[in-house]
């Protein structure tokens, strides 16, 4: 470490990674941590708003190529499954080559993606720009992208910027989900389409300009560090290591247990509720706005109902929490079709507050099983558990057009939802508590 790093990391308050008044050095008040939290938010935010808008295209590509909703379905499909796949491998590239280089490329595919499909006159194509060029950039820009800015900036507060972090996905739909489909109904759908696009080329010079790859780049301690942490080295072989601890977990129980529930999540979520509502709605007569609305209203209640989820979690056996929270989803998911109207009513408001209350809640619990179970490794496992989270959803958006095609509504799939989350309460109670290591060849 340099002499002049070196006297910069001393100048720090050990409590607080605040300056010390050392002589006519002025005091810092707030953290550089905290704005490159506030980049990483922001860049959250978009990544979620540009995942958002495929369910309000569903009708009106139907309507204008007259593609089934299966095949704008499997377009949607590509691109959850790309997202979720995308992520464990992302965080081997920000160790390889920086955040920063990592979310402004990923930044620009989704704009070329997005800005393509104005041109599209063919399924196909649909599929390649917004399912492969968008679910690879929003990928990159994951769980895993706030578990690598948490890990790097933050010592203290890990839980709370976790949280923060991972509300910030539903935030995208309560910022631009209203606006999004007033520019669809007044508009059309592509200049929601240029939209996107240019709010992802509008976020890149913020995260090149404030977004830094680790606190030592600009002589800074980790937050609440006690110690000056220098930058490690480029890591070689990173996207080795995830494939092999996949293959090391792959051999245990609870991976599965809670890939599988993850996997369930993600179905009744991001497959379902977000791709399938709004139209579902319009089937009944509520405008687009309206019910675009209404899923951005999921996105206020999921950041309380997440945070809440956390301090829970702090407290609460976490495999219970799963199985409640699965269990009251999946209640509610068997009302919705005699709440569907022409217009909001209280109940339905209720239904809104309540799902999103229970949104992502599950992944504070999931990430305490992760841990408790992997230790070390409890990142990257979790990575490729919210692989799984984007494949369950992936599924249920191509499952769910093709439903919507075949029995002209949307109620069987509601009902199969429900049941599915019963299955995953259940499967999340079977997972063990990991308890002290136990001598080999001892009674169990």
């Amino acid at each position: 470490m340099t002499t002049t790093s070196r006297q910069t990391a001393d100048a720090f308050d050990d409590a607080s990674g605040r300056l010390r008044k050392a002589g006519p050095t002025p005091r810092i008040p707030i953290h550089r941590a905290w704005f490159v939290a506030a980049v990483a938010f922001v860049t959250i935010i978009g990544a979620a708003a540009f995942r958002s808008l495929p369910g309000l295209l569903i009708d009106p590509l139907h309507d204008q190529f007259d593609w089934s909703r299966g095949t704008i379905g499997a377009a949607v499909s590509i691109n959850l499954a790309l997202y979720g796949l995308t992520a464990p491998f992302a965080a081997a590239l920000m160790d390889r080559f920086g955040i920063r280089r990592v979310v402004a490329v990923a930044l620009a595919v989704i704009a070329l993606g997005s800005g393509l499909t104005v041109w599209m006159t063919a399924a196909w194509q649909l599929m390649l720009c917004w399912g492969l060029l968008v679910g690879l950039g929003t990928g990159s820009m994951a769980l895993a992208f706030a578990a690598t800015v948490t890990n790097r900036w933050f010592t203290e507060r890990r839980g709370l910027v976790t949280g923060i972090l991972t509300a910030a996905s539903a935030s995208g739909q309560l910022i631009f989900l209203p606006l999004l489909s007033w520019i669809i109904e007044t508009r059309g759908w592509r200049p929601a389409a240029v939209t996107v696009s240019l709010a992802a080329l509008t976020v890149i010079p913020f995260v090149w300009l404030l977004l830094r790859d680790h606190p030592a780049d600009v002589g800074l301690k980790p937050y609440g560090a006690k110690e000056f942490v220098p930058k490690p080295a480029p890591v070689q072989g990173a996207a080795r290591r995830t494939v092999q601890v996949l293959l090391s977990a792959v051999r245990t129980g609870p991976f599965w247990l809670l890939a599988g529930t993850f996997a369930i999540c993600g179905a009744s979520t991001n497959g379902l509720i977000q791709t399938h509502f709004v139209p579902a709605a319009h089937d009944h007569g509520m405008p687009i706005t309206a019910a675009a609305s209404l899923l951005a209203v999921v996105g206020v209640f999921d950041v309380v109902g997440t945070i809440a989820s956390g301090w829970f979690t702090d407290r609460y056996d976490p495999r219970r929490l799963l199985a409640v929270y699965y269990a009251l989803r999946g209640v509610s998911l068997l009302f919705l079709p005699v709440l569907l109207g022409p217009s909001v009513h209280p109940p339905m408001i209720f239904f809104i507050v309540f799902y999103g209350l229970d949104w992502v809640a599950t992944v504070p619990p999931t990430v305490a099983l992760c841990r408790e179970h992997y230790g070390d490794d409890s990142a990257i496992v979790f990575g490729w558990v919210l692989a799984s989270h984007q494949v369950g959803a992936a599924l249920v958006a191509f499952l769910g057009g093709m439903a919507r095609d075949v029995f002209g509504a949307y109620d069987v799939v509601w009902y199969a939802s429900g049941a599915l989350c019963a299955a995953a309460a259940l499967m999340a109670l079977v997972i063990r508590r990991r308890g002290p290591a136990r001598v080999v060849g001892a009674p169990a």
